[in-house]
């Protein structure tokens, strides 16, 4: 029976290593970095459209530039590198500075030819490239010169102390190189012949598990780093390692809960001890762990202060993982993946054992021991249990009521909703700060704005009954836009907005107009949505004129049915014209010159202008994209669809709606993830446009192949001015631009750039962005020198 029950205890053990693992050691690639010399922790930032990178330093936070989206980061002595979405290029940042943010260098950059993993020792970088499994290092970013590894064939590396190791694709064998050859020649030499599944790297030693699942560990062991627990009473194994030069740690598979060996015992934290950590990542001289209960980061060690201290970073929400394009069908979908991901991909979990986040929970500070009911007490127990079940039966009743009338009228949860127009649009419930604050202490910045918003909210909601404007805009009935466009056929349909479908339809009268009919239903949430549209649009185009803005001819209004009449845009939306398939060959559409996109980018700007500084008061869009762009038959640009406008509150001051609304690929970050909305909203928008115009590409496209995750225009191109290489990127539908153009390209790409800062106090208003356009379209018939970033007039801030 003991030789039974011991068994069975080893092979749990064995069933629980072969499960999937996560490895993230002194050198490997994740979502958290340490740069342990500076003593600096960097992580890749959740919740929003660009995973972009902030640091923590010295009690510093720092936010990392440039602002576009990551895949992966991995720490060195002195700098950490980041592996740009897609893998185009590797950009590195040395945090030895005291700056605002630290100086970026760009080791790498090929869009044939992307990297898919990284990894960084104390100063050697190292790359694979994706198909062909080739390795690239480089030394530091000090140079760019290419250490000579001679290696391809590996499918995972990992870097300590001037050596890197990884394991061979047709083998399985372990590999290592690097400036210590030795160190490398005696790791290799001690894994033999064994089968490994996957690599982390210490300061001198190295980890991983082998294709039955055991923990292996090789290299210098003169802490003890290498003599990892192997306790029979515990057979939940490990699901995630964090090594540094003389520790090693690990997280127990089932609990969550970090163990670590080594290090003379600097590395055991007594706050640590009821902590479910998701992953690790470990530093020469200090660990950091990935928080699983409210995704945040925790460090402790001798080189992170004192080391039975730990300290959970006042970093914001960090991605667990890269978010990808896939159902995550062996461990699941991480909880909250699409909020963390800003609704773009999936987060997979990488171990199906480690408990999922729960909310945080606080025991009773002195609980009453429970006791047996004695005899007497029994019939009173029954009969309290009784009350109890009847009272529960009548809350869960009533709570049950509660949810279908919140489902039903769509006010629960901060839910999403979809205003889809040619791409999809999200709009997403305000979020509540439940921080206590003291009473004497100054109201906070969110009740500040949620007091704001009140007050601008009531303001915008007045005079929008669609009677009020009868006299701006011409009456229809149904029965007549029915008979203009061939009771709504097919055939006449020419798009979506806001809130409906838009038909192209002539009236009796031999006028052309565009026809919006809001969807037809019952009185459901849609219909109330639709209704809310409906009555925006016909209050601001009643009393909005401008020769970029669509023209309002009409409406109706008819019992459910809803319709407003627009005059008719010959040429369609710019959107069409950019990314329709038929317009893949140069010069089959006249917006592939230079000159002509820089004119409509102006017409729509100068739309814009009116709507911020000229109405009374001002509006805000909140829906600008290249599809509510038209172009009429002379090819001037108007903006169209004010089914999700807001009246500005005075002063361009921010405020609260009661919904962030946009499109995806073109809400401005800082509005969605706070949900404070100014002017500088649809300039982040209107930025995403210009980069549209300047590349050829979606605001959130795949690559030419269809293959791989979701790229960003704005990370597609960004980083690409900033470098300098803007001919890279620049839509070869149209050709490089000539001796005349060139000049104002770059003024316009550079416009583009301030234009999706991530911040809306460091992005121009409109004004100053009908300044420069209007300067580059001068410039395409005369050229005045070189031009910068520091070229462009003067941007202020609101």
């Amino acid at each position: 029976m003991m030789i039974i029950h011991l068994f069975s205890k080893v092979f749990f053990f064995i069933f629980f290593l072969c499960l999937p693992q996560i490895l993230h050691g002194l050198g490997s690639g994740s979502t958290i970095s340490i740069s342990f010399s500076t003593s600096t922790v960097c992580g890749i930032v959740a919740g929003e459209i660009n995973k972009r990178i902030e640091c923590y330093k010295n009690g510093n936070l720092i936010k990392i530039q440039p602002n576009i989206s990551y895949d992966s980061i991995v720490g060195g002595g002195t700098f950490f590198c980041g592996l740009r979405s897609g893998g185009r290029s590797l950009l590195c940042w040395d945090t030895t500075t005291n700056s605002s943010t630290f100086p970026p260098k760009r080791i790498y950059y090929n869009n044939l030819s992307p990297l898919k993993e990284i990894s960084v020792g104390d100063n050697q970088v190292c790359g694979v490239v994706n198909g062909t499994n080739e390795v690239k290092c480089w030394r530091g970013i000090v140079g760019s010169k290419q250490i000579p590894s001679g290696f391809s064939g590996l499918k995972s590396i990992s870097s300590g102390f001037n050596f890197s190791c990884g394991i061979l694709v047709n083998s399985n064998k372990v590999k290592c190189w690097g400036s210590d050859l030795t160190l490398a020649s005696e790791i290799e030499s001690q894994f033999g012949n064994f089968s490994m599944v996957e690599l982390t790297a210490g300061g001198l030693h190295v980890c991983g598990f082998n294709s039955s699942g055991f923990l292996v560990c090789k290299g210098r062991n003169f802490a003890k780093q290498l003599d990892f627990p192997f306790d029979l009473n515990d057979s939940s194994g490990f699901s995630s390692l964090g090594l540094g030069f003389d520790y090693s740690c690990a997280i127990r598979q089932s609990s969550g809960i970090v163990v670590c060996w080594g290090g003379n015992g600097s590395y055991t934290s007594n706050l640590t001890k009821d902590v479910n950590f998701e992953f690790l990542v470990g530093g020469m001289n200090f660990v950091c762990g990935f928080v699983t209960r409210n995704s945040s980061i925790m460090c402790w060690g001798p080189g992170f202060g004192n080391a039975s201290l730990s300290l959970e970073l006042p970093l914001p929400k960090i991605l667990p993982g890269p978010c990808v394009q896939s159902e995550c069908s062996q461990c699941g979908i991480y909880p909250e993946s699409q909020s963390l991901c800003f609704g773009i991909g999936n987060i997979c979990r990488t171990s199906c054992s480690i408990p999922l986040p729960l909310p945080p929970f606080s025991p009773p500070q002195n609980p009453s021991p429970v006791l047996p009911p004695t005899p007497s007490t029994s019939k009173r127990l029954r009969r309290g249990l009784l009350a109890f079940a009847m009272v529960g039966s009548i809350g869960a009743f009533v709570g049950i009521c509660t949810i279908i009338y919140c489902l039903y009228n769509g006010v629960c949860l901060g839910r999403k909703q979809i205003h889809n127009s040619v791409q999809p649009t999200i709009t997403r419930g305000g979020s509540s700060n439940n921080a206590r604050t003291s009473s004497n202490s100054p109201p906070s910045r969110s009740l500040t704005i949620r007091r704001q918003g009140s007050r601008a909210f009531r303001r915008q909601r007045s005079g929008t009954s669609s009677t009020k404007h009868a006299d701006r805009a011409e009456e229809f009935t149904f029965q007549e836009l029915a008979l203009a466009t061939n009771d709504f056929s097919l055939e006449n349909k020419i798009g979506s907005g806001s809130f409906g479908v838009v038909y192209r339809g002539k009236l009796v009268d031999g006028r052309e107009v565009a026809i919006k009919r809001g969807e037809t239903g019952p009185k459901t949430k849609k219909y109330q949505e639709k209704e809310s549209a409906f009555e925006s649009e016909l209050a601001f185009l009643s009393r909005v004129h401008h020769k970029h803005l669509v023209r309002l001819v009409g409406f109706c209004e008819e019992r459910d049915e809803r319709l407003l009449v627009y005059e008719y845009m010959k040429n369609g939306a710019l959107y069409d014209h950019l990314h329709d398939r038929k317009n893949i060959e140069k010069g089959y559409s006249v917006i592939n010159s230079w000159k002509i996109r820089i004119k409509i980018a102006l017409d729509a700007a100068r739309g814009i202008e009116y709507l911020h500084n000229y109405a009374v008061p001002p509006i805000i869009h909140r829906d600008i994209k290249s599809s509510n762009i038209l172009l009429d038959s002379d090819w001037t640009a108007r903006v169209s669809d004010f089914g999700l406008s807001l009246l500005s509150p005075e002063s361009n001051q921010a405020f609260r709606p009661t919904k962030a609304a946009g499109t995806v690929g073109y809400i401005d970050p800082e509005y969605y993830g706070l949900n404070v909305l100014t002017t500088k909203s649809d300039v982040y928008g209107f930025g995403v446009v210009l980069l549209e115009l300047l590349t050829g590409k979606k605001a959130i496209f795949r690559d030419e192949n269809g293959d791989g995750d979701p790229i960003s225009v704005v990370d597609y191109a960004v980083s690409a001015i900033l470098a300098g290489e803007m001919a890279m990127i620049l839509d070869p539908r149209i050709g490089p631009p000539d001796s005349n153009e060139s000049e104002a390209v770059e003024l316009f790409a550079f416009t583009a750039l301030h234009c999706v800062n991530l911040e809306g106090k460091d992005r121009p208003t409109m004004t100053d962005i009908v300044s420069n356009i209007e300067r580059a379209l001068n410039l395409c018939d005369d050229s005045h020198g070189s031009i910068s970033s520091a070229g462009l007039l003067s941007f202020g801030s609101d």
